[in-house]
C-alpha cells in the first residue's frame, strides 16, 4: 500500500536527503539509509503537502493479521524551520488524504522534541507514548572503551573472543554480497522462530540483498567480521543528522563466543572519527532486546509519540 506517488530509491535520494538532514530528527526512522533499507517491507512513499515533504508507510508492530494500517512521520523542513500556519495546512491536508482513501490518519515515530512543535500547531492532536519505538542512543567511545562495572561482563567476552579466534574486520562493499547473502541464509536458518516469525525473517532477507548490492549507492556504514576467510557477523549503518550513525542491522554467528560484543566495538571504532554517537534503534517491546539495549547503558531513551486527531 504506497498511498502517496513517490518512492524511496537511490535517484530520489538527494531530494530525501534534503529534507531529512535540515533538521536534527535524531529518530532512527527519519534516515534514508534506513528508508531504503525497509522501503518494501514498510512501503514508503512521500509526497511534497505544502511546504513541507511527507513520508508515510504500514507498520507491521501492532496489527492484527491480515490488517495494514498506514501512518505518517512528522512532516519535514526544508529550512530548518516550522511556521505554525503552514505545517498546521499540511497536516490538516495529509489528514484529508488519508480519509478519502478510506484510512484513519495518524502520525507515528514523532520524537518528542518535534511532537512540541506539531501540538502548537494542531493542538486538536491527542498523543500517547510509544515505548516500543523508543530509540537507543549511546557515545561511541563508552562502546569502544567499555569501561567500569557496567561493561565488565561484555568486555570479558570481548577479550575472549579476541585470544580465541583469528579474525579480520573488514569493509562491507557491493562486490561482496553474494558473500553477506551466504552468511544471512545460513543465520537465519540456525534460528527456531514460529511461522509469523520467519516469514518476517525471511522479507528482511529479501531487503538485504538489495541493501547489500547498493551500499555505495545508498551510503551505508558497513562492516564484516571474518574468521578463517568467512563472514561470521555484519553491522550495518547509515549517517544520521551531523554526528550520529544509526545501526540498522547486527548479526553474528553465536556459536563464537564474544563476536557479538567484537563486531559492535569493531563498528564504533570505524565510525568514531564522525560519529559521536550510535543510535541502536528501539526495542519494539521485546523483553530479551530491551534487557540487551539496556545493558550497553545508553546515555539517552529518544522518546517517541503516536498521534491521532481526538
Amino acid at each position: 500500500m504506497y498511498l502517496f506517488s513517490n518512492r524511496v530509491t537511490t535517484e530520489n535520494r538527494p531530494a530525501l536527503e534534503e529534507y531529512l538532514n535540515s533538521f536534527e530528527y535524531k529518530t532512527s526512522g527519519l534516515s534514508f539509509s534506513g528508508l531504503y533499507m525497509w522501503n518494501d517491507i514498510n512501503q514508503f512513499s512521500w509526497e511534497m503537502i505544502g511546504e513541507y515533504m511527507c513520508i508515510c508507510g504500514v507498520s507491521h508492530l501492532e496489527l492484527e493479521e491480515g490488517i495494514e494500517l498506514p501512518f505518517m512521520f512528522p512532516p519535514l523542513t526544508k529550512t530548518g524551520e516550522y511556521n505554525r500556519d503552514s505545517l498546521r495546512a499540511t497536516i490538516l491536508e495529509a489528514r484529508k488524504r488519508f480519509e478519502d482513501e478510506g484510512f484513519e490518519f495518524s502520525l507515528r515515530l514523532v520524537p518528542f522534541h518535534v511532537m512540541e512543535i506539531i501540538r502548537e500547531a494542531v493542538p486538536e492532536i491527542k498523543w500517547v507514548d510509544d515505548r516500543p519505538n523508543y530509540d537507543y542512543i549511546y557515545l561511541t567511545q563508552d562502546l569502544i572503551d567499555l569501561k567500569g562495572r557496567d561493561y565488565h561482563g561484555k568486555k570479558n567476552h570481548l577479550n575472549f573472543f579476541k585470544k580465541t579466534y583469528e579474525y579480520e574486520y573488514v569493509t562491507l562493499t557491493s562486490d561482496m554480497a553474494d558473500e553477506a547473502m551466504a552468511f544471512i541464509a545460513e543465520f537465519n536458518a540456525r534460528k527456531k522462530v514460529p511461522p509469523h516469525e520467519m516469514e518476517l525473517l525471511k522479507m528482511e532477507e529479501e531487503a538485504m540483498e538489495d541493501v547489500f548490492r547498493n551500499i555505495e549507492a545508498v551510503g551505508y556504514w558497513a562492516g564484516a567480521i571474518r574468521i578463517n576467510g568467512k563472514i561470521e557477523a555484519i553491522a550495518i549503518g547509515g549517517r544520521l543528522g551531523r554526528n550520529t550513525v544509526v545501526e540498522h542491522v547486527e548479526k553474528a554467528n553465536v556459536e563464537y563466543r564474544g563476536l557479538y560484543q567484537a563486531i559492535n566495538n569493531e563498528f564504533c571504532k570505524h565510525v568514531a572519527s564522525w560519529a559521536k554517537y550510535i543510535n541502536r534503534e528501539e526495542d519494539m517491546g521485546i523483553p530479551n532486546l530491551r534487557k540487551a539495549k539496556l545493558s550497553y547503558r545508553p546515555v539517552k531513551l529518544l522518546e517517541k509519540y503516536i498521534g491521532c486527531f481526538r
